[in-house]
């Protein structure tokens, strides 16, 4: 009687040992939804400031008023809310869920590509405007990088009465795409390092601690 009841206490601690370890895979595998989450508000912001940026000048181009990168990014997040409304399974044995997790993976480096090449133009775009020398001519704002070089380079933005905007409220625009950009780029390079490292770098001993299922092994 007393090695039964010696016995009982262990199969009770063996039984009950690989409960954490799954309480541990399901917070992981839930991982995107703060990412995905700073994604969508972060892609939302850049394309608010870029159409803010169309507003006070139609004639602006498409590298200086970036809504697109806005957009992608905010399609990005999306993927990340599925992917974390997928139900996981240990082992990526789900083919919807290894297929996410690359597509999002993919989607996140493209995204950092896309706010860093976003940063090269706004901060571009940041130091040209605040260099111009600006003049209305009519409804129009024309401005040159140096007043007294006759053949210096001409900008012109349509639709500006006041030249003051340019050198002023457009600048600050270019710095906010710079900022944002940045922290979005910082979010993509998250999100891909931490689908990366759960990818590559948890491995498993292949020793079945006080458990008969194979399922259940110990994570080193």
């Amino acid at each position: 009687m007393e090695k039964g009841q010696k016995g009982s206490p262990d199969k009770k601690k063996r039984d009950e040992s690989p409960v954490p370890e799954d309480d541990h895979k399901c917070r992981v595998c839930r991982f995107p939804l703060l990412i995905a989450l700073l994604q969508l508000l972060l892609g939302v912001a850049v394309t608010t400031v870029a159409f803010l940026m169309l507003a006070v000048s139609p004639s602006l181009l498409a590298r200086e008023a970036p809504h697109w990168a806005g957009i992608i990014l905010c399609l990005i997040s999306i993927l990340g809310f599925v992917l974390y409304c997928i139900t996981y399974h240990p082992d990526e044995r789900s083919t919807v869920q290894f297929i996410c997790k690359l597509l999002y993976f993919i989607l996140c480096t493209i995204g950092l590509v896309i706010s860093v090449l976003v940063m090269a133009f706004a901060g571009h775009h940041y130091s040209q405007t605040s260099s111009l020398s600006c003049k209305n001519a009519g409804e129009d704002c024309t401005c040159k990088l140096y007043q007294d070089d006759p053949i210096a380079r001409t900008f012109t933005y349509e639709g500006v009465s006041d030249c003051e905007v340019v050198t002023g409220t457009l600048t600050l625009y270019f710095l906010l795409q710079i900022v944002l950009n940045l922290a979005q780029a910082l979010v993509c390079t998250a999100g891909a390092f931490i689908l990366w490292k759960q990818r590559y770098q948890v491995f498993f001993a292949g020793l079945q601690i006080g458990s008969p299922s194979s399922k259940q092994w110990q994570k080193v």
